[in-house]
């Protein structure tokens, strides 16, 4: 769901896929009219970790950029915003947050077939596997520190001051977000799951009452930012997809997802029998440095905001797979909805405890 190495000197960009080609040559004609216009040929090639958007890299010479795309085929509602993430990044870039440079959108799909944008290729290190094997407790410690003070960053940025007044709808997120996914997983249904029923049914009247508005990121977890090529600090924050103005609670309970995930593919810290002694902090640490960052004694009701976010994933999980399913799938799913299934059954487990 990014856009760089995937592991540091192994390189994660191959061939473009044969299902996500596109017109190149218009891809040319635009980029030369629109971005730069520079002496050497365009070279395109394709991210191999890319998730629900398509992503490529556009190479002339020694320069590099990123272009992120819809993917191909009938698409859910509300789902696949490149509009949104280019918006959220240029504004915050504006301010120095840690974000790519924003060249420029295109919303014309008679272009490559879909709406698209270009960024600055940034160079730096994306961690996938979250237990960060090979480094010491303390670099470890470092770089959970400052994604959690990153998060805690974004989340008391002015927004109306940067132009993103608009960015969303200003209250009652939780609601709004339950309706959204309930719909996105009907569109992309394939069985009965006795879990997402529950949910479904129970998760509206077990919101907290109180309610806060920041920009939420949506997708916020270490695979989706960059860190400096050597320093434990964060260059870029990735993958605004599902970005907008929520409540900034949704953000860091979905982060927690990972002490509680048994995937490897989105992110999991199976395994690490004693997370002290790695140098990763605990749950409540997590949380408790997030509240201190933002002012909070601690966070009422927290098991149903993780619900609430195991609900979220899953139902993303689910279009994930009916895409692989048809045919059109860019992120790996498990060949049994398996992903999908766990999610929900620990998202029962958080909501009784």
């Amino acid at each position: 769901m990014s856009q760089a190495i995937a592991d540091p000197g192994k390189p994660s960009i191959g061939a473009v896929r044969d299902n996500q080609r596109l017109d190149e040559a218009a891809l040319d004609k635009w980029f030369r009219a629109n971005v730069e216009n520079p002496a050497e040929p365009l070279v395109l090639s394709q991210f191999n970790r890319g998730a629900s958007n398509p992503t490529y890299l556009i190479t002339a010479g020694q320069r590099r950029w990123v272009l992120r795309k819809k993917p191909p085929g009938e698409l859910l509602p509300s789902a696949h915003q490149v509009d949104r993430e280019y918006r959220a990044m240029a504004a915050l870039g504006s301010i120095g947050f840690p974000v790519p440079r924003m060249r420029a959108l295109c919303e014309d799909a008679s272009v490559i077939g879909t709406s698209f944008y270009v960024m600055d290729f940034l160079e730096g290190r994306i961690f996938r596997d979250a237990r960060l094997p090979g480094m010491s407790p303390a670099e470890r410690a470092a770089i959970y520190d400052n994604l959690n003070e990153t998060l805690a960053r974004l989340h008391q940025v002015d927004f109306a001051a940067i132009g993103l007044a608009d960015f969303g709808r200003p209250g009652n997120y939780f609601q709004r977000q339950i309706d959204r996914w309930i719909k996105q997983y009907r569109g992309a249904e394939t069985e009965h799951i006795p879990e997402m029923e529950r949910l479904i049914a129970e998760l509206p009247g077990r919101i907290p009452a109180s309610d806060e508005v920041s920009i939420a990121h949506g997708d916020y977890r270490l695979e989706n930012v960059m860190f400096h090529p050597t320093e434990p600090r964060i260059v870029a924050v990735l993958d605004w997809e599902l970005a907008t103005l929520g409540h900034p609670l949704a953000d860091i309970a979905y982060g927690c997802i990972l002490y509680h995930s048994d995937s490897e593919s989105w992110g999991t810290l199976k395994g690490i029998d004693d997370l002290k002694a790695a140098g990763i902090p605990s749950e409540a640490e997590y949380v408790a440095a997030y509240c201190r960052r933002t002012g909070r004694d601690s966070i009422p009701g927290f098991n149903v905001y993780l619900a609430f976010s195991m609900f979220r994933l899953a139902s993303i999980g689910q279009g994930v797979y009916k895409r692989n399913l048809i045919g059109i799938g860019n992120a790996p799913a498990s060949s049994d909805n398996s992903n999908t299934k766990h999610l929900a059954a620990k998202a029962c487990e958080i909501l009784d405890r």
